[in-house]
């Protein structure tokens, strides 16, 4: 069976490598992070499989089907659905109202965003730059899900927000993907978190896959922190001298 989502992708801006040669392979109900530090490629690389960026070269294909990069309402015909990292809610529109403006069901997905996510039940009414951070993100995330994605893309979940909520959030990733069988991609600076709810990872370094592999075994491996942060001097080792 074809994955859900298979990429294989060099990308950048205009003729500006950023990552090359990364391939995602993501089947249904499965999570793939991908981390790395700043500057890695990882938001680039989100949008180019969404369509908002093409490719300086390879191919996306969405349960077997192959799509040209470049367009975000082909991707999103085919089911591709990006969380950005700035969330790009709409400040002085109310929690509901955000929804709605998403929403392809009539009302039946915003009624399980907010079974969900109950606390934006409460707030539908207030405006969504009056919610706090978490909920905030809550509030992009259940915007996303109202579209039904097949495959969705989430970058920098964490950002701004607390490690509680950063691990309440990844953990209901975790059983959206498991439940709705959607294939994920997420991006997220907290290794440890991505690493605990994924099912594969890639370590994106200066625009190389210098590592990748199931999570449970990049979670184990003495060299993911060296890999990630890159190659560091070794600290001085202190020397001692006859007196």
């Amino acid at each position: 069976m074809s994955p859900l989502l298979d990429a294989r992708l060099t990308v950048g801006h205009g003729r500006l490598v950023v990552a090359r040669d990364v391939e995602v392979s993501v089947g249904a109900s499965e999570i793939c992070a991908v981390v790395g530090p700043n500057g890695a490629g990882k938001t680039t690389l989100l949008a180019t499989i969404a369509g908002l960026l093409p490719a300086i070269s390879g191919s996306v294909a969405i349960a077997g089907e192959p799509l040209a990069t470049g367009s975000a309402r082909r991707m999103s015909r085919a089911g591709v659905t990006l969380v950005p990292d700035s969330r790009a809610l709409f400040t002085t529109l109310s929690t509901l109202e955000n929804l709605r403006v998403a929403d392809r069901t009539g009302g039946q997905a915003i009624a399980e965003v907010f079974e969900l996510f109950p606390g934006l039940r409460r707030k539908r009414k207030l405006e969504a730059g009056r919610l706090s951070g978490g909920e905030q993100q809550m509030l992009a995330l259940g915007r996303a899900l109202v579209q039904r994605p097949r495959v969705l893309l989430i970058d920098e979940m964490s950002m701004g927000l607390a490690p509680l909520v950063v691990e309440s959030l990844a953990e209901t990733i975790r059983d959206l993907a498991s439940n709705a069988g959607m294939a994920v991609v997420l991006v997220e600076q907290h290794v440890h978190v991505a690493l605990k709810v994924a099912d594969q990872a890639i370590v994106l370094v200066h625009g190389d896959v210098v590592m990748q592999g199931s999570a449970d075994e990049l979670a184990a491996n003495s060299d993911l922190d060296s890999a990630y942060l890159g190659s560091l001097p070794a600290e001085p080792t202190p020397t001692t001298g006859s007196s």
